[in-house]
């Protein structure tokens, strides 16, 4: 169980050009009552960034229209971003080396489970906890 004993919600960004997939993400995140932000691809996150808002974690997908899910991880680690834990989130096998080489933390496989996203959230809220 997520256990967040300062009460400030983890602020996740989700970076997903599929709808379907969007959705059942920000379900899953929803019930760590965590507070979403939704970009459809990777220029969009990239610009969240350079708008100045914060992220405790960032669950991009690989492949989308404009700039793909590892182009923005290089990016957003290039503005100093370091502190957020960015997960890369594909189906294809091949993705994780492109997400790891691009900065990522982690890398995960479509579908996403639910205890899978559990573990990650409760380790960025232990993350901020020590911060506070």
């Amino acid at each position: 169980m997520v256990s967040n004993a300062h009460g400030s919600p983890v602020k996740a960004l989700l970076v997903e050009d599929i709808a379907v997939c969007t959705f059942v993400l920000s379900a899953m995140l929803r019930r760590f009552n965590c507070e979403i932000g939704v970009a459809n691809n990777g220029k969009e996150a990239v610009d969240f960034f350079l708008d100045g808002k914060k992220f405790d974690i960032v669950l991009c997908d690989k492949d989308m229209p404009i700039m793909s899910g590892p182009e923005a991880v290089e990016k957003i680690r290039a503005l100093g971003e370091t502190d957020v834990m960015i997960v890369g989130v594909s189906a294809d096998d091949n993705a994780m080396e492109a997400f790891m080489n691009a900065g990522a933390d982690v890398f995960v496989h479509k579908p996403m489970k639910l205890e899978t996203l559990g573990t990650m959230i409760q380790e960025v809220i232990n993350k901020k906890n020590a911060m506070i």
